[in-house]
Parts: C-alpha cells; structure tokens; sequence
C-alpha cells in the first residue's frame, strides 16, 4: 500500500514539473488562434469599429447604439411557449435622423414608406418567424439591410451601351413602320367596303 502510494506520489511529481517545464519555456503548440486565424483580431473586449461607407453607398452595417430594440408575445401557433417567451422581435429607428444610411437613400426610403413611418417619424420592422430572440431580430436586420440596398439600387441608373441604344431605335423604326402598313391596309378596306359611285 506504501508503495502504490509512493508512486502516485512520483507520478504526481512527474506531471507537475513536465507541465511547469512547458509553461515555462514559452511552448506553444502548432494548433493556437495566432496560426489559426492570423489576420483576426483575437482581443474581443473592445468594439469593432463601424466599417466606412464607400462613395456614399450603404455598408450593410447597422448601429446597434442607433436602433430601440423591443421583444414581445408572438402571435401563431406554438403551443405554451408563445405564451410564456416574449420572441417577437421588433426594432424602430427615426428614418430622418439616421445618419448611417445615406442621405439619398434616406429620402427614397421616406417617399417609399410615407404610409409605414409613426406619426414621430419612427419606422418599425418586426420579426416572429422563429420561436428564437435571437434567430427573430437577425431576420428584422436581415430584412431592414435588404430593403435600404433595394431602395439603393433602385437609384442606381444603369449605363446603357451605344450597341444598346442602336438596337433600340432600330426597334422603335420597325414598329413605326409596322404601325404605317396596318393602317394603309385598313384605309385600303374601308375603301374597298365604299359603295361604287355612278359618274353623271
């Protein structure tokens, strides 16, 4: 019995100063986050900093700070749960003073949803498609970033080629013609319905 406990007590020992060892010769292993990940920021304690919007477009980002978020009952089926965990997500923001989406979008988005906006200004998106928070306010962002990249790229006006712009006004010279040959033939008809007139 002395003896097992003689060589747990070694082995104790052993395991001990091994590990002290690696520790204190700086061992690093092949598998960290630094080899990993080499271009990540592995400090995860202060907030990434908003990315820049580029020629005035939309960035895809969208302030948490800048945003109410508010969760409450949803409606639909699922049983108890739905009456005991608030999961319908729902964010507002006031549309004329959110400086993170640009000014021309912002006036797009204002004639767009005049009859979606409070009476404040303030417009809601909400989200009970799952029975999670989490899953619901990532739908409400997914689906406020879709419609302000929507409304962007409605105002993008597309560049039209030369070979474009020949092959429209051939079409449009085609049509007139067509158009001028189904009314000579129409003319042509009424005329031939006409009644023969006798010359005196």
């Amino acid at each position: 019995m002395a003896v097992l406990n003689n060589l747990s007590c070694f082995r104790r020992i052993l395991i001990n100063s091994s590990s002290s060892r690696a520790y204190l010769s700086g061992f690093k292993s092949s598998i960290t986050l630094e080899k990993l990940y080499p271009s990540s920021r592995l400090d995860i304690t202060t907030i990434p900093k908003a990315p820049e919007s580029k020629d005035g477009k939309f960035s895809g980002y969208i302030p948490m700070d800048k945003i109410q978020i508010s969760y409450a009952r949803s409606s639909g089926t699922g049983g108890q749960n739905v009456n005991c965990v608030s999961t319908k997500a729902e964010i507002r923001f006031h549309l004329a003073s959110a400086e993170w989406i640009p000014e021309p979008v912002r006036v797009k988005l204002a004639e767009k949803l005049k009859n979606q906006l409070s009476k404040e200004g303030y417009f809601i998106v909400k989200s009970d498609r799952t029975r999670s928070q989490h899953l619901n306010l990532a739908d409400t962002l997914d689906k406020l970033r879709d419609l302000i990249q929507s409304t962007a790229q409605s105002l993008v006006i597309p560049e039209i080629s030369p070979e474009t712009v020949e092959r429209q006004r051939r079409l449009r010279e085609r049509a007139a013609r067509e158009r001028l040959r189904e009314k000579r033939a129409h003319s042509m008809t009424k005329q031939g319905r006409q009644s023969p007139t006798l010359d005196s």
